[in-house]
């Protein structure tokens, strides 16, 4: 069995995230299914970064906020990166294997109040996530302006997951893998009283340092963590809210058989996505072979491990402007598959299961979303924008 971990420490020799829904966000009309007549490619935008792990913006901005894996956020704008970093956390971040800076998110309300967050594994190899306030630079965030947010003990450097993201209801969702481990020894992903093998949501303008929402699964709840919005989840690589249909899209990394997307309303509170039970559609290998499935949601789509690739790398539902053609097709890739792959995703349906062919570009290790809903490709040191081919 190939892990992320270990490609990622090879590849070393490594959200993403806009909030879902904006108010005042285009709406460009899907094309009907089956209308691909376009041909894509990738355009390099940036190159010389340090196993960039995470692409942001905040809402109307034209720079671009690249995490890497060292803990260092840099700023791209207008096709440069910026000498200065945005944040610097490379002293207190750990960065083996899967560990790392990993996710990074702006407040919906960043032009007001300035607050950025960012995910990564500590000194200590527990996951966190702290909040920064912007300074009077807006290409600097203020380091000294550290509140920690939330800090979870992982037993394994591995299956870390990471990524933060606002949702359109103003919540800030987390997802948390198993803690690692083969076979999820211990539990995690279907035990309810640890905040591992889940998807967290957390109000973080209800309280210091966040609220429970008051309409989470288990808030109130005296036998679960309250933070809790979906559990079943074993090392969940990259997810995404989908502007216009608010489905949240989430990658989970399998064991040795399976890798797989799960598609869901984000709406949609208490889900329990299967791992250890499952892996994918099927049960887990070394484990009940006639498994109860009864209350599980399983993905909407899986390919097998390893022939055709090793960790999924969850992406974004397509919403920009210059490619109508792709308008609601997801895309997604595989660390070691290093293909390009979209989907439409419609009434619980799955259609339209197309794979690019946009040349060699590498270990994909994550995607990125720009404030026009364009799509980048984060892999090896370089950020690529997904763009079509014009004549």
């Amino acid at each position: 069995m190939v892990e992320l971990h270990h490609v990622l420490r090879w590849s070393a020799a490594g959200f993403v995230m806009l909030a879902a829904g904006c108010t005042g966000d285009p709406v460009i009309p899907e094309p009907p299914p089956g209308d691909l007549n376009v041909t894509l490619t990738l355009e390099t935008v940036a190159s010389g970064l340090d196993n960039p792990l995470d692409l942001t913006t905040p809402a109307g901005d034209t720079r671009l906020f690249v995490a890497n894996q060292n803990g260092v956020v840099n700023v791209i704008n207008g096709g440069q990166v910026l000498g200065t970093p945005y944040l610097n956390l490379s002293g207190d971040v750990s960065t083996g294997g899967e560990q790392g800076l990993l996710g990074i998110a702006f407040h919906p309300n960043y032009a007001a109040n300035g607050f950025f967050y960012a995910s990564y594994t500590d000194n200590n190899g527990d996951s966190r996530i702290d909040r920064f306030t912007v300074s009077a630079d807006p290409n600097v965030a203020g380091v000294n302006t550290r509140l920690n947010i939330i800090t979870i003990p992982q037993p394994n450097t591995n299956h870390n997951g990471g990524q933060i993201a606002f949702g359109s209801d103003g919540m800030l969702y987390y997802s948390v893998g198993d803690g690692g481990g083969s076979n999820d020894p211990d539990n995690s992903g279907q035990d309810l009283t640890t905040l591992l093998g889940a998807m967290l949501r957390l109000d973080v303008d209800g309280g210091t340092p966040y609220a429970i929402p008051s309409d989470n699964p288990f808030a109130g709840s005296p036998t679960a963590r309250e933070e809790i919005w979906a559990q079943g989840l074993r090392n969940p690589w990259r997810f995404s809210f989908d502007r216009t249909s608010g489905n949240i899209y989430i990658g989970d990394v399998g064991q040795n058989a399976l890798e797989e997307v799960n598609v869901e309303s984000a709406t949609a509170a208490g889900l329990n996505y299967g791992w250890n039970v499952m892996e994918g559609t099927r049960c887990r290998p070394g484990g009940n072979q006639n498994c109860d499935q009864t209350g599980l949601t399983l993905p909407a789509i899986e390919y097998p491990n390893p022939s055709q690739g090793c960790a999924v790398t969850g992406g974004y539902v397509y919403r920009g402007s210059a490619i109508p053609e792709i308008v609601g097709h997801y895309f997604y890739s595989d660390f070691c598959g290093g293909w390009l792959r979209s989907f439409r995703y419609e009434n619980g349906s799955v259609s339209d299961e197309t794979e690019w062919s946009v040349g060699q570009f590498g270990n994909p290790r994550s995607f990125g979303e720009d404030a026009d809903g364009e799509l980048y490709i984060l892999s090896g040191s370089a950020v690529r924008r997904i763009v079509p081919v014009t004549n």
